[in-house]
């Protein structure tokens, strides 16, 4: 089955990562790079895990996983190896309406962590729906190389121009063919 590809304001939003190995670390990198509301509960850190939690000031818990942690979280993201655990929290997270992510375990997954691409404003989210995450890491780096480096700035100019010029069908026509030259000389 593919997954719908959204962006989440995750503004507002607590998430809880249930791990602390390499995994979870993995994860919070990623998470790191949209929001700092992020709680950790592990009975065991890595050192670059406790690390990186001291740097951001996250709040973390060296302990089990009780049943109700996830109450007041919106996301959790479940990084152990067991699947019991994981189907135990999947399920429970029904009930607290927020959306679980179990690594490496579709079946208890709301949703998956894409490969992205992140440059400022420019995010381009990678997905082969869980059929080849390593085909997912590669395209994202091919694509990283083909974006010039002044994309922010160019970013920075459309937002500008998206706020100042009345809304119409002007304002689009001319942003949008703003935007095709401006893709247009990347080959050049």
């Amino acid at each position: 089955m593919a997954y719908f590809p959204a962006f989440l304001k995750l503004d507002g939003k607590k998430i809880l990562i249930v791990g602390g190995g390499n995994v979870a670390y993995e994860k919070l990198e990623h998470l790191l790079d949209f929001t700092k509301d992020i709680h950790i509960i592990a009975n065991e850190f890595s050192q670059e895990m406790l690390q990186r939690i001291q740097e951001e000031n996250l709040v973390y818990e060296k302990r089990k996983y009780t049943k109700g942690d996830i109450r007041e979280f919106a996301v959790v993201v479940v990084a152990v190896d067991s699947i019991a655990l994981q189907a135990e929290i999947f399920e429970e997270s029904k009930q607290y309406n927020c959306l679980c992510n179990a690594v490496d375990s579709v079946a208890y997954c709301d949703f998956i962590f894409p490969s992205y691409v992140k440059k400022e404003d420019l995010i381009i989210a990678i997905s082969t729906s869980g059929a080849s995450p390593a085909m997912a890491k590669h395209l994202r780096k091919y694509l990283q190389k083909m974006i010039p480096g002044g994309i922010s700035e160019f970013l920075q100019e459309m937002k500008k121009l998206r706020k100042s010029l009345p809304k119409g069908k002007e304002r689009m026509k001319m942003l949008d063919e703003k935007a095709k030259k401006y893709i247009e000389n990347w080959s050049q």
